[in-house]
């Protein structure tokens, strides 16, 4: 049987455990309350965004934008979004192998697939099973705003612009709940039209001051605002994932502690119950 010294020591370490998974769970709560009401106020104006490009699309020749001519299913690129740290349960996992999957079986039926990670937890899960199609990683991003957003995305745009790649996809874990979360892969680039049901009237745009500058304008800030909106439920999820998994371990440790103070009490109970034979033993000796 165990020593009881040995015993005491491991609860005292899985409490201390216990206390940083509470301590990491508090946090990941009040960062998600934030990450929430971000990824709320972000959802309509992407929708929207999105909504009015798709059937803007749907109604211009695709001549009209670089962003919309539909090439060849030559070389694509994937980005992907993952988190820097772990211990946030599948939230890393999930997304990697969704990305590794897209990559391997290539459902779209391109020639080549490169990725382009963010975060550096994706990088460490595909560099030994992908790392020839890497072709960039970001790391450590910090706090999430805009203007990050905005440099993805110009830098993606200018890739697409100056055909290096025929499509962009973006893959990352849409934010259900703080107990869900669902791997999302959706085409960035070229932005898709919009299917027109059979009979409805199809409106016509007047562009002011021309077509040609509001579509310059216009097309490059949907990818922008897209890949932000994709950034903001990504470190939503995060965090719901992560004070998910603290909750999990703060309550496996308390049964790990019970089981522990049970198996002490075992060994000390039986510690006792041998001294006591002991001194019987040694007081019958001497009679």
């Amino acid at each position: 049987m165990a020593n009881l010294k040995d015993i005491k020591k491991r609860i005292g370490s899985v409490k201390n455990t216990q206390q940083i998974t509470k301590a990491m769970k508090m946090v990941s709560a009040a960062k998600l309350r934030r990450s929430q009401e971000a990824v709320v106020a972000a959802r309509p104006y992407a929708d929207k965004i999105g909504e009015v490009l798709s059937s803007l699309a749907a109604r211009e020749d695709t001549e009209a934008h670089p962003l919309l001519e539909a090439r060849a299913k030559g070389r694509s690129l994937v980005v992907l979004m993952t988190a820097d740290r772990g211990l946030c349960g599948g939230f890393n996992g999930n997304v990697s192998k969704a990305a590794e999957r897209f990559v391997k079986n290539n459902p779209e039926g391109y020639e080549a697939i490169d990725l382009m990670i963010i975060g550096r937890k994706g990088n460490e899960y595909l560099k030994n099973r992908c790392g020839e199609n890497i072709v960039k990683v970001h790391q450590n991003i910090g706090v999430i705003s805009y203007s990050t957003a905005a440099l993805l995305g110009q830098e993606v745009v200018k890739m697409y612009a100056d055909e290096t790649y025929d499509a962009v996809y973006i893959i990352y874990n849409a934010f259900q709940s703080a107990i869900a979360q669902e791997v999302t892969i959706n085409q960035l680039l070229p932005i898709v039209p919009k299917e027109v049901e059979e009979g409805v009237h199809v409106a016509q745009y007047i562009y002011e001051p021309g077509r040609g500058e509001v579509l310059e304008q216009l097309l490059p800030k949907h990818v922008e605002v897209q890949i932000f909106r994709a950034l903001l439920e990504s470190v939503a999820s995060e965090h719901g994932a992560r004070m998910s998994a603290m909750d999990s371990a703060s309550k496996n440790a308390s049964e790990m502690i019970g089981k522990l103070t049970l198996q002490y009490n075992r060994a000390r109970q039986a510690a006792i119950t041998s001294e006591l034979m002991e001194i019987i033993s040694g007081a019958e000796s001497i009679k």
